[in-house]
């Protein structure tokens, strides 16, 4: 490969992971980054005593970072991470509380002696998710679909087998509301839609092969915090060379002839044989690429849900609570139509608490706890946030009292909020949304935008807003991808 410069444009997990694999193709990368720090919304803050993530809190498929850590080369270099001993805890609207931990044979026994349900039936649906995940992952996970040579390995014949396994004639729900006999269940594999912004009554079937990674396989926690992820990426980068331009914003991606020549920062002008965006695509369009056609089909999907984030440092610990934990709605299927129909805050939205001090101590003092208390939002489309936020914090509050038995407020030593606005502002997430296009249609995996651009050769996109799709692996894929068409264009 002759010798070429590369630019990455945005920091987050994704463009990390694609400037360490171009920098080991012997291009010279340089990263711009509007913000003042690498991650994207992977990072971390301390507010007071208490440390948070500020953004994604499970991670599944640790050996995609132990990957990139070998094929860096790097002698120095670890990543450490915890293997859960729990998937989730589960709180119910009715009072009954589950504990989950993973893995077929405990799964099954759980949902049997707790929901009633027939253990070979949960035994037999999981290990259908694990061969539909092993047969999908090579032939659309790790590989483009928009390139017809992608297409051709040796894993497609066995992934054809099983088209009729994939459930994807029918929604998430349907799949899971036929299989099990009690609603609570169909509920706890509902949820996974939520990983990647889409509701379960709108995705196909197929998206239930998340419940290999959380079920079958379970979650793990970086050491340090999800947060080591990036500064583990980080690190590798500046050992292979990788120059990064901080608090330096591209305000444009210049090309000529159906060519990239660069780009456009708010201090300067940088010439570049290849550019890849880690931006959400519909902004890289919108504010990079203003004077060139945008694919109308691929940007005009359903975005993905957002999310409020309250950050509470809790100055006491809750033995009933573990690192991941889930308080339901009791009717979930109003919640989805809130977020995606009439754009609204449901009035008893589904509760997420992460807890990474159960883990990492040192992210709390020792008599307290660091919550994370998320809910899944509708996009911006002008609702009155202010008020909306206010509401909320005041219903999760009373909800959590009352299923934890103790009232919460009093005990809130620090208070941080992540909502719509602010991630469209920092993170470039377009209205909000978390993972660009939501997978909210049978085909919305064939219309998310390619990993590079079939009309502007040089032009590259990496992240959770494209092909494969939302979540640290999938951005992690994405770079993968991109690595192998800039081989393919510039061998």
């Amino acid at each position: 490969m002759k010798k070429l410069n590369a630019i990455v444009i945005g920091s987050g997990v994704g463009g990390l992971a694609t400037a360490i694999r171009l920098a080991k193709l012997g291009i010279q990368v340089t990263i711009f980054e509007a913000n003042a720090f690498p991650g994207g919304k992977v990072n971390s803050k301390q507010f007071g005593a208490y440390r948070f993530d500020m953004g994604p809190s499970v991670f599944t498929e640790p050996h995609l970072i132990e990957e990139l850590i070998s094929l860096s080369g790097s002698k120095d270099a670890t990543f450490q991470f915890h293997q859960l001993e729990e998937s989730c805890r589960y709180f119910f609207s009715d009072g009954q509380e589950l504990t989950v931990f993973p893995g077929v044979e405990k799964v099954a026994d759980t949902f049997s002696k707790s929901l009633g349900e027939n253990k070979s039936v949960v035994a037999e649906f999981l290990e259908r998710q694990r061969k539909n995940y092993e047969a999908v992952y090579p032939v659309f996970i790790a590989v483009s679909l928009h390139r017809f040579k992608h297409w051709f390995n040796r894993h497609v014949p066995n992934a054809l087998l099983r088209l009729t396994k994939y459930g994807l004639l029918s929604s998430m729900h349907k799949v899971n509301s036929k299989t099990f006999s009690n609603p609570k269940t169909a509920q706890i594999f509902d949820r996974l839609a939520t990983y990647n912004g889409s509701s379960p009554y709108k995705t196909p079937g197929m998206l239930n092969i998340i419940s290999h990674l959380e079920l079958n396989v379970g979650p793990a926690m970086p050491k340090g915090g999800m947060v080591a992820i990036s500064n583990t990426l980080y690190k590798l980068c500046l050992d292979l060379g990788v120059n990064f331009h901080f608090n330096e914003k591209v305000t444009a991606i210049s090309h000529s002839n159906n060519k990239i020549t660069g780009v456009q920062t708010s201090l300067g002008k940088y010439d570049s044989d290849i550019v890849v965006s880690n931006m959400d695509v519909h902004f890289t369009y919108e504010k990079l690429l203003s004077n060139f056609a945008a694919p109308s089909l691929n940007l005009k999907q359903e975005k993905s849900s957002s999310a409020i984030v309250f950050y509470w440092g809790i100055k006491k610990q809750f033995p009933k609570l573990g690192v991941h934990n889930i308080f339901f709605a009791e009717n979930y299927k109003a919640e989805f139509k809130a977020i995606f129909e009439t754009k609204e805050i449901y009035t008893d939205p589904t509760i997420y608490i992460h807890i990474s001090s159960k883990v990492e101590q040192v992210d709390a003092p020792s008599t307290g706890e660091n919550w994370f208390v998320m809910i899944n939002a509708p996009i911006n489309v002008g609702q009155d946030w202010d008020k909306e936020i206010q509401k909320l914090r005041s219903h999760i509050l009373n909800k959590l009292s009352q299923a934890l038995g103790e009232q919460i407020e009093p005990l809130i030593e620090v208070e941080e909020i992540n909502e719509p606005r602010k991630i469209e502002a920092v993170y470039n997430g377009k209205q909000g949304s978390i993972y660009g296009n939501s997978s909210n249609s049978s085909f919305a995996a064939f219309y998310r935008h390619p990993n590079f651009s079939k009309k502007l050769k040089g032009l590259y996109f990496s992240g959770v807003t494209v092909h494969p799709g939302g979540g640290i692996p999938l951005a992690l894929n994405s770079a993968k991808i991109v690595e192998r068409c800039v081989i393919e264009d510039f061998r």
